[in-house]
């Protein structure tokens, strides 16, 4: 518990109505091209639900191919411990680019942030959120990003908005 905020709340970054009847979770990575590609459909897709429906961010960094995810990842919680997760979301996917450490503080200074925990050993404080997003990805199958799930049921393909809708209206039958 990092001032009140659950590390380990699986649904901790929620966009939307809270209470939503349909819920859609993202695991993603903030260094993937695709992710940053998803995330305004996926934004509409809420935006134009009235209320319908809410979708959970959750960590899945790829390491191994992004190797700035974990870092992003880690920056992301600690603006979310601000209230920030979302800006600070869209602050990396506008400049995947530039998500090195010096860059993460930056950013969390442009949020009006105190940059110390954004990076290094200070932001090793959000690991244990970051690891328990990406071991329940693996138990859920994932493999890749982004993986999203409608009310518990894998999208299969790219995540356009047809194909998401038609998932929402299938979960709200």
């Amino acid at each position: 518990m990092t001032d009140g905020y659950d590390l380990l709340d699986l649904d901790r970054h929620v966009y939307g109505d809270p209470d939503a009847p349909v819920t859609v979770v993202e695991y993603g990575d903030l260094e993937c091209p695709y992710c940053r590609a998803a995330a305004p459909v996926l934004r509409l897709l809420v935006d134009e639900s009235q209320g319908g429906v809410r979708l959970v961010w959750r960590h899945f960094p790829l390491f191994e191919v992004h190797p700035h995810a974990l870092t992003a990842a880690l920056a992301a919680e600690a603006a979310a411990v601000a209230g920030r997760f979302w800006d600070f979301h869209d602050l990396a996917f506008a400049d995947q680019d530039h998500l090195a450490d010096p860059d993460l503080r930056r950013r969390a200074a442009a949020l009006g942030l105190d940059p110390g925990p954004f990076a290094g050993a200070a932001a090793q404080q959000f690991a244990p959120a970051v690891e328990a997003d990406y071991l329940a990805g693996i138990s859920a199958g994932v493999a890749g990003t982004p993986t999203i799930f409608v009310a518990g049921t894998r999208v299969s393909g790219e995540p356009t908005l047809d194909v998401l809708r038609a998932a929402v209206a299938e979960a709200s039958r």
